[in-house]
C-alpha cells in the first residue's frame, strides 16, 4: 500500500514537472458567478425542503402508529399484535421507498438537479477547456473544495503508465 501511495505521489510530481503550462481555477467561484446557477440551486434547495417535509410527515405517521401500538400492546392478542406489526413495517417500508424516490440516486430531486445544473456545468467546462487551449495550458486544476483535474492534454496523461507499474 505504501508503495502504491509512493508511486502515485511520484506520478503526480512527474505530471507537475512535465506540465509546461498549468492553470488553476476555482469552479465553485465560477459557478456562483452565474445567475442561472444560483437560481437553480435556490430552486433545488426549496424542492429539497418541501420533499423533506413530505418524508418527515410519512415517518411521523409511522412513529405515531408505533407509539399507539406500544401503548395498546399489552391488551392485544398475539394475532392482533402481529397484524399491527405488519402494518407498521409496511408503512415504514413505504416511507423509506418514498424517501428514496425523492432523494435517491435516481430520485426526483437528482433528476431535477441534472435537468437544471448539467447544462450550466457543460457550458462552464467547455469554457474552461476553450480557455486552456487558448492559453496553451496542458493541465487545469480545480482549487475548489476537492482539487480536481478538469482538463489535460494527452501528452501529460500518465494513467496507463501507473496501471502498467502496478502489474
Amino acid at each position: 500500500m505504501k508503495q502504491l501511495i509512493f508511486t502515485v505521489a511520484l506520478l503526480l510530481m512527474g505530471i507537475a514537472a512535465t506540465a509546461q503550462n498549468t492553470i488553476v481555477v476555482n469552479s465553485e467561484k465560477i459557478f456562483k458567478s452565474i445567475a442561472a446557477y444560483n437560481t437553480a440551486i435556490a430552486e433545488l434547495d426549496k424542492l429539497a425542503e418541501q420533499y423533506q417535509q413530505q418524508v418527515d410527515t410519512k415517518f411521523a405517521e409511522v412513529e405515531e402508529l408505533y407509539n399507539n401500538y406500544q401503548s395498546q400492546r399489552a391488551q392485544l392478542s398475539a394475532a392482533t399484535r402481529q397484524n399491527f406489526e405488519q402494518v407498521i413495517l409496511q408503512k415504514e417500508q413505504e416511507a423509506t421507498e418514498f424517501q428514496e424516490s425523492l432523494f435517491g440516486q435516481e430520485g426526483t430531486l437528482m433528476k431535477k438537479r441534472v435537468e437544471l445544473i448539467k447544462p450550466i456545468q457543460e457550458r462552464v467546462f467547455k469554457a474552461i477547456e476553450a480557455y486552456a487551449k487558448q492559453v496553451g495550458a496542458e493541465v487545469v486544476i480545480d482549487s475548489s473544495n476537492n482539487p480536481t483535474l478538469l482538463y489535460n492534454t494527452a501528452s501529460v496523461e500518465r494513467t496507463q503508465q501507473l496501471i502498467d507499474s502496478l502489474k
